[in-house]
């Protein structure tokens, strides 16, 4: 049985810039269907918003290919809002949508989320999982 997830931003992010490390792991997992991703319309905009920044030099149609996948592979759910104080309202939807969907939060960021079981980092979730 696959293994559901939310995917933060910055795991994303890292995958598109980089094909090492735990965040293309976890992608790659995702491709090979071993992780089921979950999505709201506001995560996929988030995605778009922060892989569009200049800074970050992704061209458009790599972008356009990253959320192509994406939305093929992923899981579109609708998140109950929870009343957890966050640090950033942003990050609101990807707490939510793995907490409505009983699944894990993958982010770089743990700091930015409630201290919650699901939470958890990219290496940890490698390692628990088995991901290579």
């Amino acid at each position: 049985m696959p293994i559901k997830c939310v995917l933060d931003t910055n795991i994303i992010l890292s995958a598109a810039i980089s094909d090492k490390g735990n965040p293309a792991r976890i992608f790659d997992a995702v491709l090979d269907k071993e992780i089921k991703m979950y999505l709201t319309e506001d995560i996929i905009n988030e995605y778009k918003d922060v892989l569009s920044r200049d800074y970050f030099k992704i061209s458009p149609e790599k972008i356009g290919r990253i959320i192509n996948v994406i939305r093929k592979l992923g899981i579109i759910t609708v998140a109950e809002t929870s009343e957890f104080p966050m640090s950033d309202e942003s990050d609101r939807v990807f707490f939510d949508a793995a907490q409505s969907m009983e699944g894990w939060l993958v982010t770089g960021n743990i700091r930015h989320y409630p201290p919650k079981s699901f939470v958890i980092k990219p290496a940890d979730f490698c390692k628990r999982f088995k991901i290579l």
